[in-house]
């Protein structure tokens, strides 16, 4: 009888220690950041307003973002061609870029910046810490 509970209770400790691993691993792959990447190509004499920016930042920071504030930074290309501006913003993951991209807050903002510039290809990528 005694062997009954010994098995018993290795099973049922077995299965405490595996459940929480599993919980371990799915905590460590949700805690994956992310960046999303957008080549930009200014249109002709247009500029993107200053509340524009400032609207696109709060509503990137509202989604877990953090603008980093790229557009206006200097492109160099190392390996094939760069695109003129290149705006990169770093998320808490990658299912929140994705829902802040598909979001109405982001549509909204749609007119404003397709009169300034053209979006080349946008993308993101996670990335472990």
């Amino acid at each position: 009888m005694k062997t009954n509970y010994l098995v018993s209770l290795s099973f049922i400790a077995g299965m405490a220690i595996g459940s929480g691993a599993v919980q371990g691993l799915h905590a460590q792959a949700a805690k994956l950041k992310a960046w999303s990447v957008g080549e930009l190509q200014p249109l002709s004499g247009a500029t993107v307003s200053a509340s524009y920016l400032k609207d696109a930042r709060e509503a990137i920071a509202n989604a877990h973002g953090r603008a980093l504030r790229t557009a206006n930074g200097r492109v160099i290309a190392v390996e094939g061609d760069a695109p003129a501006k290149v705006a990169i913003v770093e998320w808490e993951s990658a299912d929140d870029a994705l829902a802040f991209y598909k979001s109405d807050a982001w549509k909204k903002l749609a007119p404003e910046r397709e009169k300034a510039q053209k979006t080349i290809r946008r993308y993101v990528v996670e990335a472990e810490q």
